[in-house]
């Protein structure tokens, strides 16, 4: 019953648009984003949560460099909006032939997907929209014309873009949604006078404002600092078992 009365913000029941960026560091840092992508993919599909892949940015060796979905699904946002932060990986890495311990870095951010009763004005003048070739998997026509979008809101910088659709207009109706969702989210947590800010944070993504760390050498542990939650099973956990750390983290606001 608790839990459930801490899903019943009015944006709780929405689905979620769940964006991810590798931190400094390169491919270790891209490797460590893709493997967040995988966690909460595979989060989804234990709960049944249909996801949609809106963008897909791959590393130059491994990894990604950034991957925005859609979780769609009863209370997706409710569940994963507390998965917004910093998020540390210790490890040895496999990309070093020395066998040196890393740490790596990757944001996440969590914003609501808007239905048509929110309505959210955008003035054209504070838009620049680019247009550029698509780097993921979509066929020859995607990558051999300029069919991916990118828009930026220019008095906050937000920036959503779209390259998974073949149509430009498709994929600039998706990178518009995506963007007012984010437009939204980051003026209700500017209301609400939070310190961090959700999108085009000043925070660097680096040591000391992460919310979880992921720990694989020398021993294993995945701690969320919030709510002081550790869990051994390491491989559970990024095989997309977070729902300890995320009903630790909503009943802990209560």
């Amino acid at each position: 019953m608790a839990l459930a009365w801490m899903l019943s913000g009015k944006d709780d029941a929405k689905n979620a648009i769940v964006s991810i960026n590798a931190g400094a560091g390169g491919t270790e840092a891209q490797d460590w984003a893709e493997m967040l992508f995988r966690m909460y993919l595979r989060w989804a599909e234990r709960k049944n949560c249909k996801t949609t892949v809106v963008d897909l940015q791959p590393g130059e060796e491994a990894g990604i460099k950034s991957a925005t979905f859609i979780a769609s699904g009863p209370y997706a946002y409710g569940y994963l909006k507390g998965e917004t932060g910093i998020h540390r990986l210790v490890r040895i890495s496999p990309f070093d032939a020395s066998n040196r311990r890393h740490t790596s870095f990757a944001s996440v951010s969590v914003s609501p997907e808007l239905n048509e009763e929110v309505v959210i004005d955008i003035d054209e003048k504070d838009v620049r929209i680019d247009t550029f070739r698509s780097s993921g998997a979509g066929g020859q026509h995607v990558n051999k014309t300029s069919s991916a979008i990118r828009i930026t809101h220019l008095p906050t910088g937000i920036v959503a873009q779209c390259q998974q659709e073949s149509s430009q207009h498709r994929n600039k109706a998706i990178a518009m949604k995506v963007l007012k969702s984010r437009l939204y989210e980051y003026e209700q947590r500017k209301r609400a006078d939070e310190k961090q800010a959700l999108y085009e944070s000043k925070e660097e993504i680096a040591w000391g404002s992460q919310i979880r760390s992921y720990t694989l050498q020398p021993h294993q542990m995945v701690k969320d600092h919030r709510i002081d939650l550790g869990i051994g099973d390491v491989n559970d956990v990024l095989d997309g078992n977070i729902d300890p750390f995320i009903e630790g983290v909503l009943l802990a606001k209560a």
